[in-house]
């Protein structure tokens, strides 16, 4: 299904992965101790910009901060938008 969502710019659409919620020992996580995730999908990307033009494309794997972006919830999805600077690495 195609997202009703067009980021503007060099604004990325990122739908981030879920928090782990057990350790590797087996140990569950509760949610108030689960860490935000810094790592996710790009949904959407926007056209760039005359100077910049986008170098992530629509599927990518991205490593972000982890304060980067702000959240929203689009047809009971959560994901963030950020600019394309704010990514830090693909992956």
């Amino acid at each position: 299904m195609a997202l009703k969502i067009k980021p503007l710019a060099d604004r990325v659409l990122i739908k981030p992965v879920q928090a782990e919620t057990k350790t590797a020992s087996g140990i569950i996580i509760p949610d108030n101790a689960k860490e935000k995730p810094q790592k996710g999908s790009v949904a959407a990307v926007g056209k760039g910009t005359k100077d910049d033009p986008i170098t992530v494309k629509v599927g990518d794997t991205v490593l972000y901060g982890k304060y980067a972006g702000t959240e929203l919830k689009l047809e009971g999805t959560d994901y963030l938008i950020m600019r394309e600077s704010d990514i830090l690495a693909i992956v």
